[in-house]
């Protein structure tokens, strides 16, 4: 059945792995342990629940879109992750990575971020338990998300440039590994999306598995059934993966976009990359490419192993959209619904204002991972 836990070896289906130095298997390993431990104790589950409450603001609701509704022909519902406190599903994670990381002793949190809503989740928690934190962030993001930078700087974490490669959140993640590398014995790396070395994908999965929980049963509650399709944008795909889950054992279709960019179901092939193997963008010599994308948050040229395994047993689809599609859905919510998206979930309804004919006479759920305070800035250029 998809969406159990993965193999003795961290895999899903051929997908996953633990593939990092030897200096990093011992730290991985605890990680596994310290994990089911907590994951099996009613007592943290149960802090962990009263936080995504009591100071995230969950359950998230759902909203029925009658303006949206009508301009597509067939009716949309949101899941509202933009909600939570910080503006996105990230704080879903990072309140469950730093409990973690304080059960297990250590002091110290490392992240990396892209679009820097993790970021910021990752910092609001290290202030929320008093714990150091450092947050890595690629040059080219930090220019392109300077008030997420200003936010991360103000709850105390110490914002580091990664200026190798493409200065993105790909070489954010190489230099976040290195740093936990170096510091292993009291930081945590709290690691913001499905991917990485096992346990990372399952553990960060488990922790957005609230949102697909939620969605079930308000879908029966407000609709009175699940709905027809699912869909939520994909870069590591950890939004996408909290929602399907929820829906990956009923008829549901589960589809995940990703920017044309960085469409590594279609255009990559299987490879490793940040301590897993997954589909991965790649030349013929196993160099990694460049993603491109006007989304930091999906500027990233892999993507879950999880997503990959969905993938290839046929029970989600992954379909790509332009940043022009992504520009025109932008201004598509806000301007029907007054909902201000994050550009990261406006590519997933880029693709649902597309395939409008395939959609018709459906009910479709979208999950809403984040708000577009943070892409205001950039909007403002690129719409003069």
């Amino acid at each position: 059945m998809a969406m159990n836990e993965p193999s003795e070896e961290g895999r899903f289906g051929k997908y996953g792995g633990m593939f990092v130095p030897e200096t990093l298997i011992p730290a991985c390993e605890e990680l596994e342990i310290a994990f089911r431990e907590a994951w099996s104790s009613t007592d943290f589950r149960k802090e962990l629940d009263d936080l995504l409450r009591d100071y995230a603001g969950r359950p998230s609701p759902l909203t029925r879109c009658e303006r949206l509704s009508e301009e597509l022909g067939y009716q949309v519902v949101l899941k509202r992750e933009d909600l939570n406190h910080t503006g996105s599903h990230k704080i879903n994670n990072v309140l469950g990575q730093a409990l973690l990381a304080k059960r297990m002793g250590k002091t110290r949190l490392v992240a990396e971020t892209g679009a820097g809503q993790h970021g910021v989740a990752t910092a609001t928690a290290a202030a929320l338990f008093g714990m150091e934190c450092v947050v890595y962030m690629g040059e080219v993001d930090i220019e392109r998300q300077a008030l997420n930078v200003f936010r991360m700087r103000l709850l105390g974490a110490d914002v580091r440039s990664a200026v190798s490669g493409s200065r993105t959140l790909k070489d954010a993640i190489n230099e976040a590994m290195r740093d936990w590398v170096a510091t292993v014995e009291h930081s945590h790396y709290c690691l913001g999306s499905v991917m990485g070395p096992h346990p990372y994908p399952w553990m960060v999965r488990e922790f957005h598995r609230v949102i697909g929980i939620e969605a079930h049963r308000q879908c029966m509650d407000v609709l009175g059934r699940v709905p027809d399709v699912v869909t939520a944008c994909v870069g590591g795909g950890s939004n996408a993966l909290g929602i399907f889950s929820g829906f990956v054992d009923t008829e549901t279709e589960l589809v995940g976009v990703e920017p044309a960019g960085g469409a590594a179901i279609e255009r990559g092939i299987p490879g490793v990359v940040h301590g897993s193997l997954s589909y991965l963008l790649q030349d013929e010599w196993g160099q990694v490419l460049e993603a491109e994308s006007i989304s930091a948050g999906l500027d990233y040229p892999g993507i879950g192993p999880e997503h990959s395994h969905l993938a290839d047993i046929g029970r989600a689809r992954y379909e790509k959209v332009t940043d022009a599609e992504v520009i025109e859905a932008f201004q598509l919510l806000s301007r029907t619904e007054g909902i201000i998206p994050a550009l990261e979930p406006a590519h997933a309804l880029a693709w649902m204002s597309r395939e409008r004919e395939f959609l018709l006479g459906k009910t479709v759920l979208l999950n809403l991972s984040g708000r577009g305070d943070k892409d205001a800035m950039q909007m403002m250029e690129v719409l003069g």
